[in-house]
């Protein structure tokens, strides 16, 4: 029992799959990272931020960004090493297991499902800050879920089957999609700070340290989850032209610009309004109320909303390609259905896999407000973390062997590390956020049991690992 549980699948088996068409370049993958990093967390993070550590925050960003890079560069490792669908599924398979594997699957799921919905659900209100300078809107009933004034949340399910139908077209038209409006994204958050700095007054940022250490760190633990999503570009392992080199390029780059950009954003923020300014009000808007003030007008913010507007698709997009391939990992593997990874001759893409997921996310994005249930993202997320630096030091134990397009510096010292911030990070969650995963957890363990043992497709070879 214990071996078939812990059974490992082969390096080489992993890297003899490539159903899926090899189509994007390095440029594709760096964005799809970035486009999954940079959602609305910058458009509202430093208005809940700030009041936390002042002017310090900048040191927040520094701190979570270390704390991200940790993880990354053991992303970075295994995806240079197993460059697969999966992702961190796909690794932990390899290095510690098939029970272990589907557990990060399943949190996967959770991260990439509910983050996708969570996400879905409030475009409808950027999209509708954004349409209010034109005289329009949509009306609460059909832009908010029920039991927040609405009935079905109709932006939700539109910028979610957008996404779906863009994936089915292709990995390679949503990769030059995905680009543009990262572009356009980032542009805006450097309009943003050129803006705010017309206004910039280096007064505000004394005292610098008004909270202390303990305020830079609880700030820290706050902005962390604006850097997740990094990852993104490690679940097209199999539609990357040139994964060893490519993959460890887009997930550290990824992180390099997007951190860079959270500094400018942060710094203009910074000296273009005293940190204790209207502290803890209208934080969701932070940034159209700087801009607003700075240029004496209106448009200016509404420019910011189109930003928060085009990140959310952004995000979106590049999150439920992220779903789709892990899921279609799974099912290669047998835990799943296989029909599940069948993909069209001429699109080389899963259709099928991508609109049944579509439509999952949708229901409770269009009928459910998740509030607290989205918290349940960072678990499966620091999870996935977690396993991938345990694993990166098994495979260089088991397997120094393996052909490597980049390795973790000072081994094992930063992925134990990694391992230590994320432990810290994940007991500070709310006591909620752990039922609601334990519970999910719980019915993946049961079709596991169920179902996915005895459908593997290493159970008909029980030496696996050996």
């Amino acid at each position: 029992m214990s071996t078939s549980l812990f059974r490992l699948k082969p390096p080489e088996d992993s890297l003899a799959h490539s159903e899926l068409k090899r189509t994007m370049g390095r440029t594709a993958l760096l964005f799809f990272s970035v486009g999954s990093i940079v959602g609305s967390g910058i458009f509202v993070i430093l208005g809940v931020a700030i009041p936390k550590a002042g002017p310090a925050v900048l040191l927040s960003f520094l701190l979570a960004a270390f704390a991200a890079l940790l993880s990354a560069l053991s992303y970075a490792e295994l995806a240079s090493t197993i460059p697969a669908s999966g992702s961190s599924y796909s690794y932990t398979y390899v290095t510690l297991g098939e029970i272990v594997a589907w557990a990060v699957g399943w949190m996967l799921m959770l991260e990439y499902g509910v983050s996708v919905a969570a996400v879905a659900v409030g475009w409808g209100e950027y999209l509708n800050t954004f349409l209010s300078s034109f005289g329009l809107t949509i009306p609460a009933q059909l832009s908010q879920p029920p039991g927040e004034g609405g009935v079905f949340n109709v932006p939700a399910v539109i910028v979610i089957a957008a996404c779906a139908l863009l994936l089915i077209r292709g990995a390679s038209e949503s990769a030059r999609v995905n680009v543009a409006m990262v572009l356009l994204k980032i542009g805006i958050l450097i309009f943003f700070s050129f803006v705010a700095f017309t206004s910039f007054d280096g007064s505000n940022f004394a005292p610098f340290l008004p909270l202390g250490l303990l305020g830079v760190t609880a700030a820290a633990g706050q902005v962390f989850f604006s850097y997740i999503g990094f990852d993104a570009a490690s679940t097209a392992g199999e539609e990357a032209k040139n994964p060893r080199r490519d993959l460890p390029f887009a997930i550290i780059g990824s992180l390099a610009i997007v951190t860079a950009l959270y500094l400018l954003v942060t710094i203009a923020a910074l000296g273009a309004r005293n940190w204790q300014e209207d502290t803890g009000s209208n934080a969701e808007v932070i940034l159209s109320t700087i801009a607003n003030k700075s240029v004496g007008g209106i448009w200016a913010g509404n420019l910011i909303a189109l930003g928060a507007v085009i990140s959310i698709f952004s995000v979106v997009l590049v999150t439920l390609y992220g779903q789709t391939r892990i899921l279609f990992a799974m099912a290669r593997d047998g835990l799943l259905p296989k029909r599940l990874m069948r993909v069209n001759a001429r699109t080389q893409t899963p259709i099928a896999l991508t609109v049944m997921v579509a439509i999952v996310i949708a229901i409770p994005a269009s009928l459910v407000s998740l509030g607290q249930l989205a918290e349940a993202t960072s678990i499966g997320t620091l999870g996935a973390f977690a396993v991938v630096n345990v694993g990166v030091i098994v495979l260089r134990k088991r397997r120094p062997d393996l052909p490597r397009g980049f390795t973790t510096p000072l081994f094992p010292v930063l992925p134990i590390g990694a391992i230590i911030l994320i432990v810290v990070i994940v007991a500070g969650l709310d006591p909620i956020t752990w039922l609601v995963f334990a519970v999910w957890m719980t019915v993946g363990f049961v079709i596991y049991f169920a179902y996915s043992r005895k459908h593997s497709a290493l159970a008909a070879t029980p030496s696996s690992g050996q």
